[in-house]
């Protein structure tokens, strides 16, 4: 009877093990993360704006595009200028797959010479923020 119970256990745990090993449409890296394949994915036309020469006084803008080509709305979690020269407009919006949205950077050119300023963006497609630059001299007004 002994023997009995014991095979019988082993069996059960047996197909305990195999139902466990079903297929999973998630994918694990070598990291051991987790990688959705459907996830949002963020694609920028430019990471660097160079405004070349601009004139004292006078703001400039910079555009930054931002491409969903992921299957799930990508979303802009945070975006934060580097300083207070620089003020930023974007929707907050969910950008849907296939579509895009534009990140503008206005920097104020109040401080004569070369300025090389950073934006920092979070978007739920990375872990990593990417960061954006726009930069350039402010010349004297002609």
């Amino acid at each position: 009877m002994k023997k009995l119970i014991l095979i019988a256990s082993i069996f059960a745990l047996g197909l305990c093990q195999l139902n466990e090993q079903t297929v999973n449409p998630v994918i694990a890296t070598e990291s051991n993360t987790v990688v959705n394949p459907n996830a949002p994915k963020a694609k920028w036309d430019k990471t660097v704006s160079d405004f070349g020469e601009i004139e004292q006084g006078i703001p400039k803008e910079a555009q930054f595009k931002l491409t969903n080509e992921g299957k799930e709305p990508l979303l802009i979690q945070t975006a934060k200028a580097g300083c207070g020269c620089t003020n930023l407009k974007y929707s907050q919006e969910p950008v849907l797959p296939g579509k895009f949205t534009i990140i503008a950077a206005t920097y104020n050119a109040a401080a004569m010479g070369q300025f090389t300023k950073s934006i920092t963006v979070t978007t739920n497609a990375d872990a990593s923020p990417v960061m954006l630059i726009i930069k350039g001299t402010v010349i004297a007004k002609k």
